[in-house]
């Protein structure tokens, strides 16, 4: 069976895997597509994020012209070569599993140079939600194409460039188009219409947009690295991050004075803006711890409910695609409102901070006190958390890291993988998937605040998800030029128009608010915009969210940084069951029952009657005991 997918790819489900064709033309010649798809950095750094994962375990061949350079050359980008036939293959194989195999090739055509990439093997999962990345990757190299020279030892041969003909689905007039030698975007976002249709909620959810995030497949890929860091500690921490982040840390645990100076040297007008938004949050999470409670059952008898904070928690800061002081701030602030005594912060090492994390993650760390800081991300430092860790070079000292109690954070797919597999020796937050952003709007909400909006969540990842949902189809019409036009000219261009053009990503048209509602309703959007008349009035009726934004003047990217509520919050439909991150996050309710010995007495043959019944007669007997 056969299925179209996004990002110019076909996907083709088979019985036990599947494949996924992409074809793309770009206006240069074969050579120079060659030389940007090979050339060392550019090649780290997109067909470098696609094989990372294969370092953890596996084996692997690959065969390039007439080279065949080992696996970490790939990964790392330090022997790939341009030399005739344009052609690369990666076969590899996990322990488990059936064999992947991966085909590059580029080709002369009358558009200039076509490459064509073929991979067999995967899972029908992975296949399904596969068109993100590459799709993000291809659209890289219209940039590397322009910046590529080949270099003295190589066939390249430099030669003028031919224009792309013409499409028939690109538009010749409208606005002006990005900067010369960037092709305009196609920024294409699908609809599912709904009108009409009466559907149950199951249909409901099947016809919805939907990131696809494959946990289980990652849980087995990460799970030697949990094992590694158990057992070697520091050791293997050192390694993973070398392998992974390109970079072997010196300090594993940031150094207090790396802290200070991180604060000094951070921006002034950044520094205000953390302040005011730690006030803020600071300020709201205050609010939120519950009150112990009393309540007396009769004379003598009494049960008090106490809210315990819980003793340490790890905190995950992303730094991948982008760095998240903002996430530093939420996971804090929460955790010390709650009363948590001991905090760690886990962040990835930046190969050009010398192996430390952002230094404005770690500004962030010291304003707000937090002077347990490590240089480990990914799964390893979600095992790192869980674990503990003993120390391995001076530095570390016996013992790196003792272990958490409960583990928060965003991450990817790794991080998430990393998190189901721990709970239950540890607490967690949730496996937070791919942002998503919804919006509930009519015909009198503002176009370019909706495409805004969309956008500014769609720049975080590939696979974000924005969905609008909408009677209008006037402002659909209108939301999807304006998603075009902004698109241009977003600094994350490539990035959002894979998220845009992404089957996560629809404009839903519903036959009116009511039924508008329904959808919002089932989906449960992390963050959910309300833009219509009365917006309080339906916000009050959303039952499933993580956070819902009211009116015109309460955009998403302000509870993503300034609002004072939190921006953690569940993704992929998990606002059906669970909450965003909060005080209550690292709280726990202990019961404390306290009774005399008349109030005992008053229902000893109550509990009697009821032990015999369940056939737990000592449980009565440890009553009469007593008396």
């Amino acid at each position: 069976m056969s299925t179209p997918a996004p990002h110019d790819g076909t996907v083709t489900i088979r019985e036990d895997a599947a494949e996924v064709t992409f074809r793309r033309v770009y206006a240069t010649t074969p050579d120079d597509l060659w030389r940007a798809v090979t050339e060392p950095e550019r090649a780290r750094r997109w067909l470098g994020s696609l094989h990372g994962d294969l370092q953890a375990g596996g084996t692997y061949e690959l065969r390039m012209g007439e080279d065949r350079p080992d696996a970490d050359d790939v990964a790392h980008g330090e022997v790939l070569v341009c030399d005739p036939p344009h052609a690369l293959e990666l076969t590899w194989r996990f322990p488990g599993e059936e064999q992947s195999h991966l085909r590059v090739t580029v080709a002369d055509d009358p558009g200039g140079a076509v490459l064509t990439l073929v991979h067999t093997g995967l899972d029908t999962s992975s296949a399904r939600g596969y068109g993100g990345g590459w799709h993000v990757m291809l659209d890289r190299l219209d940039d590397d194409v322009a910046r590529v020279r080949c270099g003295p030892g190589t066939s390249c041969t430099r030669t003028a460039r031919r224009a792309t003909p013409p499409r028939a689905d690109r538009v010749p007039d409208g606005p002006p188009g990005p900067p010369r030698g960037r092709p305009r975007l196609d920024v294409v976002i699908s609809r599912t219409d709904l009108r009409g249709r009466r559907l149950s909620r199951r249909d409901l959810l099947a016809e919805l947009p939907r990131a696809e995030l494959d946990v289980e497949h990652a849980a087995a890929t990460v799970a030697p690295i949990l094992e590694a860091v158990r057992t070697r500690g520091a050791d293997a921490l050192r390694e993973l991050a070398e392998r992974f982040d390109g970079v072997r840390p010196v300090h594993l645990r940031v150094p207090a004075d790396v802290l200070a100076r991180a604060t000094d040297a951070l921006d002034p007008q950044v520094r205000a803006a953390l302040e005011e938004t730690i006030r803020r949050v600071r300020q709201v999470h205050a609010a939120q711890r519950p009150a112990d409670l009393t309540v007396d059952l009769g004379p003598g008898a009494q049960v008090r409910q106490r809210w315990l904070p819980v003793r340490r928690v790890g905190l995950y800061v992303p730094g991948g695609l982008a760095v998240y002081p903002s996430s530093v701030v939420m996971n804090v602030v929460a955790a010390q409102e709650a009363g948590v005594a001991s905090l760690a912060v886990v962040s990835p090492p930046q190969k050009n901070h010398d192996g430390l994390p952002d230094p404005v993650v770690l500004a962030t760390c010291a304003l707000l006190g937090v002077d347990e800081v490590y240089a480990a991300g990914g799964a390893q430092g979600i095992a790192m958390l869980a674990y503990g860790a003993d120390g391995s070079d001076d530095v570390d000292g016996e013992t790196l890291c003792e272990p958490v109690d409960v583990i928060t954070g965003p991450g990817n797919v790794y991080v998430a993988a990393a998190k189901r597999l721990v709970r239950g020796i540890v607490g967690i937050d949730a496996e937070a998937g791919p942002t998503e952003i919804a919006i509930l709007a009519d015909a009198t909400a503002d176009p370019v605040h909706v495409a805004a909006d969309l956008i500014s969540q769609a720049e975080h990842d590939p696979l974000a998800a924005a969905v609008l949902v909408t009677p209008s189809v006037e402002l659909a019409g209108a939301v999807e030029a304006k998603l075009a036009d902004r698109a241009e000219s977003t600094a994350n261009r490539d990035r959002v128009a894979a998220a845009l053009r992404g089957s996560q990503s629809a404009i839903v048209l519903v036959d009116d608010l009511e039924a508008g509602l329904d959808v919002v309703n089932a989906y449960g959007a992390e963050h959910l915009e309300i833009q219509t008349v009365d917006a309080a009035a339906w916000a009050d009726r959303v039952t499933s969210a993580g956070a819902i934004f009211v009116g015109p003047w309460s955009p998403v990217s302000l509870g993503d940084y300034m609002a004072g509520s939190n921006h953690v919050l569940p993704t992929g439909g998990c606002a059906h069951f669970a909450s965003g991150l909060g005080v209550h996050s690292f709280l726990r309710a202990v019961q404390v029952v306290e009774y005399d010995a008349d109030a005992l007495a008053a229902v000893a043959d109550r509990v009697v009657a009821l032990a015999d019944a369940e056939g737990l007669p000592a449980h009565g007997e440890a009553v009469r005991a007593r008396f």
